[in-house]
C-alpha cells in the first residue's frame, strides 16, 4: 500500500497533517481528506445500527411499564412495592456486569461479535418475560436481563470513542442516545398497537404478546449486528487498508497519542488507573443525581395519564415530547461539537427541565402539565453531552477510558434503582416526586461546576508544561510510525497541544 503521507524529508514541514499543534494551521492533503471522508461516511452508516440496538435495548428493559397499564401487575398479583422491585432489580445485574464487560471488550479483537451475542441472549430472556406467572419469575428474568444488557451501552460508547475524534463524538453519541429517546416515543406507539389489539390472541394476554414480539425482533437484529457493527480501526472488515490507517491517525492527532494500550500494562492496569482518578468519582456522583432526576422516563405513560385521558390516547400523547427531545438533543450536540464546549450544553437543558418540574408541581392544569412534559423530556439533551464529556476527559489509555465509562455508567444505575421508588408518591399529581427530582437536578448542576473547575485547573497545569497522562514508549513508537515522524520531539509537541474540553 502506498503511504498516505509523503516520505519523510530533512524537514518535516512538508508532511501533510490535519492539525499542527504548534501553530494551529491545518494543511490540507487532498488524498488524505478524500480517504477520511469516505471512512467517516462508511463508519456513520455502520454505526447507525447502534440506534436500532438502543431502541430494542430500551424496549426490552422498559416495556414492563406499558405492560403494567394493561394488566401485568394484576395478573401477577404484584403490590406497588413488588412492581417497583421488578423495575429496580434489573439494575442490580446491570451494575454488577458493566465494568468486567467493558474490560473484556477492550481486550478482544471482535467487539461486534460480543455485542451481537449479548443482544441475542437478552432477546431470549426478554421473550421469556412473557411466560412468567409469579413475582419470583419476573424478578429472575429482570435480573438476568440487566446482567446481559450491561454489555451494550458502555460497550457502544467505547467503540464510538475508538473511532471518532473529540470534534465528532458528541453528535455521534447524540445519534446513539437518539435511539433511547426515540424508543420512549416508539415504545408508546408499539404498546398502543399491541396492547389494544392482541388481548386474548391464542389465549395469551396482550402484555405477554408485547414481550414475545419485542424479544423476537431483538434476536433478529442481533444476528445482523454481528456482521454490520465495526470492530477496531486495526482490523475491521469492510474498510480498506488506507481507511484503517487514517482511522488510527485521526485518533493519534486528536490527542497526540495512539489509541492503544501499552504491553506493559497488565489485565487490570486500566482498572487501577481509574480507581486512582478523583475525576471519575465526581462524575459518578454527578451522573447518579442526573439519572434520579431523569427517572420520570420510566413512568412517562403514567405521568401522561395524569392529564385525564383514556388508555390509548395517553400512550399516543406520550410520544411527541420525546420527538421534541430528539430534535433538541441533536441541535445541542451539534453545537457542542462545533464549539468544543461541554458545561453549558449540559446546564441549559437541565435548567429548562427544572422549569418543567416546577410547572408540574405548581398546577394541575392539563395544558400546562403537558407543556411541562416537553421541557422535562428535553433535559436528556444535557445527559447526552455528559457522556461525551466522560470520553473526552479520559482520552488515554483506552483501558482506563473503558473502565471509566463502565464505572461511571454502572454507579449511575443506582439512580435508576432509587428512581423506581421516587414515583410512588402520587399525591397532588406527583408533587413530592417532582420535588425530589428537582433537587437531584440541583445536585447535578453543582457536580458539573466542580468537574469543570477541576478541568480548568488541569488545563493550567498543561499550559505550564505538565503531561496529561503517563506515556509508554511502545505506544509512542506506534504513534511515530503512524505519523511517519523522524524525531520524538514531534510526537511530544503534538501531545503538548492537548487540552481538556470544558
Amino acid at each position: 500500500m502506498s503511504e498516505i503521507h509523503p516520505e519523510p524529508r530533512e524537514s518535516t514541514d512538508e508532511i501533510h497533517k490535519p492539525f499542527d499543534a504548534e501553530n494551529g494551521s491545518k494543511p490540507i492533503d487532498p488524498r488524505r481528506a478524500a480517504i477520511e471522508k469516505r471512512l467517516v461516511r462508511k463508519l456513520d452508516l455502520r454505526c447507525s445500527l447502534f440506534v436500532v440496538l438502543y431502541i430494542l435495548n430500551y424496549l426490552d428493559r422498559n416495556n414492563i411499564s406499558a405492560a403494567r397499564l394493561k394488566g401485568l401487575q394484576a395478573d401477577l398479583k404484584l403490590t406497588d412495592t413488588e412492581y417497583s422491585t421488578c423495575l429496580s432489580i434489573l439494575y442490580v445485574g446491570y451494575i454488577l456486569m458493566q465494568i468486567p464487560s467493558n474490560m473484556f471488550m477492550n481486550k478482544i479483537p471482535r467487539p461486534s461479535w460480543y455485542i451481537g451475542g449479548a443482544m441475542l441472549i437478552w432477546g431470549v430472556i426478554s421473550t421469556c418475560s412473557g411466560v412468567v406467572t409469579s413475582f419470583g419469575g419476573m424478578i429472575a428474568t429482570r435480573f438476568m436481563l440487566g446482567f446481559v444488557e450491561a454489555a451494550f451501552l458502555p460497550g457502544a460508547l467505547l467503540i464510538l470513542s475508538k473511532w471518532y475524534t473529540r470534534r465528532e463524538l458528541t453528535l455521534r453519541n447524540a445519534i446513539l442516545f437518539g435511539g433511547n429517546l426515540i424508543s420512549n416515543a416508539f415504545a408508546a406507539l408499539v404498546a398502543a398497537g399491541v396492547l389494544s389489539n392482541m388481548q386474548g390472541t391464542l389465549g395469551h394476554a396482550a402484555w405477554r404478546w408485547m414481550f414475545y414480539i419485542e424479544g423476537a425482533a431483538t434476536m433478529l437484529v442481533a444476528v445482523l449486528a454481528i456482521f454490520i457493527l465495526p470492530d477496531l480501526p486495526t482490523n475491521t472488515r469492510g474498510f480498506s487498508e488506507e481507511e484503517r490507517e487514517v482511522a488510527q491517525l485521526r485518533l493519534l492527532e486528536d490527542v497526540g497519542e495512539a489509541d492503544e494500550d501499552s504491553t506493559s500494562d497488565g489485565v487490570f492496569g486500566g482498572l487501577m488507573m481509574a480507581v486512582k482518578d478523583i475525576k471519575i468519582y465526581i462524575m459518578m456522583l454527578t451522573l447518579t443525581a442526573y439519572v434520579v432526576g431523569l427517572s420520570f422516563n420510566a413512568f412517562f405513560p403514567t405521568l401522561t395519564g395524569t392529564l385525564g385521558f383514556s388508555y390509548v390516547p395517553t400512550l399516543l400523547m406520550s410520544a411527541p415530547p420525546w420527538v421534541f427531545a430528539v430534535i433538541v438533543s441533536m441541535i445541542n450536540a451539534w453545537h457542542a461539537d462545533r464549539t468544543q464546549e461541554k458545561f453549558w450544553h449540559i446546564v441549559v437543558p437541565i435548567l429548562f427541565g427544572i422549569v418543567g418540574f416546577v410547572i408540574s408541581m405548581a398546577t394541575l392544569n392539563h395544558a400546562a402539565r403537558y407543556v411541562a412534559l416537553f421541557l422535562q423530556a428535553q433535559s436528556y439533551a444535557g445527559f447526552i453531552v455528559f457522556y461525551s464529556w466522560i470520553s473526552t476527559s479520559f482520552p488515554r489509555p483506552p483501558a482506563k477510558r473503558a473502565v471509566a465509562l463502565a464505572m461511571i455508567n454502572a454507579f449511575s444505575q443506582l439512580g435508576n434503582i432509587a428512581g423506581s421508588y421516587v414515583w410512588n408518591l402520587k399525591e397532588n399529581g406527583y408533587r413530592k416526586s417532582y420535588g425530589i427530582v428537582l433537587a437531584m437536578f440541583g445536585i447535578t448542576l453543582v457536580g458539573c461546576f466542580v468537574f469543570r473547575t477541576i478541568l480548568i485547573n488541569l488545563n493550567k497545569k498543561l499550559d505550564a508544561g505538565e503531561a496529561a497522562w503517563e506515556t509508554r514508549q511502545d505506544v509512542t513508537d506506534k504513534g511515530q510510525k503512524l505519523e511517519h515522524f523522524e524525531r520524538q520531539d514531534e510526537a511530544l509537541q503534538m501531545r503538548k497541544g492537548f487540552r481538556y474540553l470544558i
